[in-house]
């Protein structure tokens, strides 16, 4: 018993260890595998060290039923008084545009996870409350085959 309970603490360890960079990630899943483009979600998340630079990554996982090679993402990035810091439409391949071919990793079949960079090095004024919200931008109200999407923060790696 405290052999296993041990082994449990050791790989749990190990494994939050592996992504030390991490400050925030979460995701939104969509109701019958489908955004709607009245579902903007968003994603808070607190700053606290403003003399380290950030990562900002939109994570999507999709199915082959979404219709379309690309998808198109509007994010907005706003400060704890709703000042927005950030605002830019971003297009993703999801597909390969001459083969059709899925992109991605996939762990279940036909559903692939993406994770596409938003911002780089980013440094914020302030330490707070931030948020991200995210907005399909597609000539569709209704987007098949989208089940989740996501933000993550990170914190950016210095060069070696």
């Amino acid at each position: 018993m405290i052999k296993t309970l041990l082994s449990l603490f050791l790989v749990s360890g190990l494994l939050s260890s592996c992504d030390s960079n991490r400050i925030y990630e979460t995701n939104h899943d969509f109701e019958g595998q489908t955004w709607k483009i009245n579902e903007m979600p968003e994603f808070e998340f607190r700053i606290d060290d403003t003399r380290k630079k950030y990562n900002l990554y939109c994570n999507i996982r999709n199915s082959i039923e979404y219709p379309y090679s690309r998808i198109f993402i509007t994010y907005r990035l706003q400060d704890s008084t709703n000042y927005e810091l950030q605002s830019k439409l971003s297009t993703q391949d999801l597909f390969d545009t001459k083969t059709g071919s899925p992109l991605g990793s996939s762990g279940l079949g036909d559903i692939y996870d993406h994770r596409f960079p938003i911002l780089s090095n980013y440094e914020f004024k302030m330490p707070g409350k931030y948020t991200i919200q995210l907005e399909q931008f597609s000539r569709q109200d209704t987007l098949k085959g989208v089940l989740a999407v996501g933000v993550r923060v990170e914190t950016a790696e210095l060069p070696q």
